[in-house]
């Protein structure tokens, strides 16, 4: 069975399929990559080159996989950067299309837009896609705090107020909610994880990192949706995940391999954090 990936792409660098491509292939899937932008790099380093894809593209290869007869072996749709909204009509269309022949595949939306202290970092009318349309027709969709927020239009900076916000993205149709990065008012820092009946709640050390990595959550959303397809259980999904991107993180730390200031993921050099991480820690449940 194959994951259809539709995200931004980078040449170097992690960001989009080059962040979430290799540890889905790493995990065991067959992953279809298709790409909404081409960047040289991502637009964390100032410039780059490259261009947005034009959105006709991707159901153009969507229905080139329809004429082969794959997609009955596509088992989820994970979607990421869009570049353009349009590209969001075409990635409905593509879920749609795909569902058409896998009825039981699920779609992973993760909505990127920003971060905290980063702010928007999309056009103006990407927001909107995701939030009136995307989010609609996702079983798993994964934002960051910033983005949980966003697409809620509430605050989220303690517990009970970002139990709330993800119970409003429930109502919009998810069935699972990932909160990719959270971080409280006494600052603890972890993730949240709903299936609209148990709300989990898991806390990491904080690594000295100087600012956010680019990528981190293109790959944490591609391991969420890999071990959950493997292990159809939030707690043990939620676990499993997130010691690997800490393993990941950690490793990208402590290399002394950076660009300027930049640090980017060792997805290929700390691989094995993907199979067997060498950290653990404990989902608790909250609700």
């Amino acid at each position: 069975m194959a994951v259809l990936s539709i995200q931004s792409h980078v040449v170097y660098g992690c960001a989009g399929n080059t962040a979430a491509v290799f540890p889905m292939q790493r995990l065991g899937h067959e992953v279809w990559a298709i790409n909404t932008v081409e960047f040289s790099n991502h637009t964390g380093y100032g410039s780059w080159r490259g261009k947005i894809l034009e959105a006709d593209l991707v159901l153009d290869l969507v229905t080139g996989l329809e004429e082969r007869g794959v997609l009955k072996n596509c088992e989820a749709v994970l979607s990421g950067y869009l570049g353009d909204a349009r590209t969001g009509e075409a990635i409905i269309e593509a879920v749609k299309k795909t569902r058409l022949f896998s009825p039981n595949a699920l779609y992973a939306c993760d909505p990127v837009m920003g971060d905290t202290g980063r702010g928007f970092y999309v056009k103006p009318d990407i927001p909107d896609m995701f939030r009136d349309k995307l989010i609609s027709i996702a079983d798993i969709v994964s934002p960051n705090q910033f983005e949980l927020e966003a697409l809620t239009k509430t605050s989220a900076d303690s517990i009970e107020s970002a139990i709330k916000a993800v119970n409003i993205l429930h109502e919009k149709g998810p069935s699972i909610v990932l909160v990719t990065s959270y971080r409280d008012k006494n600052g603890a820092f972890g993730m949240l994880a709903s299936d609209k009946t148990n709300i989990y709640k898991i806390t990491t050390p904080e690594l000295p990192l100087e600012e956010s990595v680019a990528g981190t959550g293109d790959m944490t959303c591609a391991v969420f949706l890999s071990r959950y397809l493997e292990t159809r259980s939030l707690e043990k999904t939620l676990e499993l995940c997130t010691a690997t991107v800490f393993g990941i993180l950690e490793a990208s730390y402590k290399s002394p391999c950076k660009n300027g200031n930049m640090l980017e993921l060792k997805l290929i050099e700390a691989q094995e954090q993907f199979v067997s991480p060498s950290h653990f820690f404990k989902a608790e449940k909250i609700k």
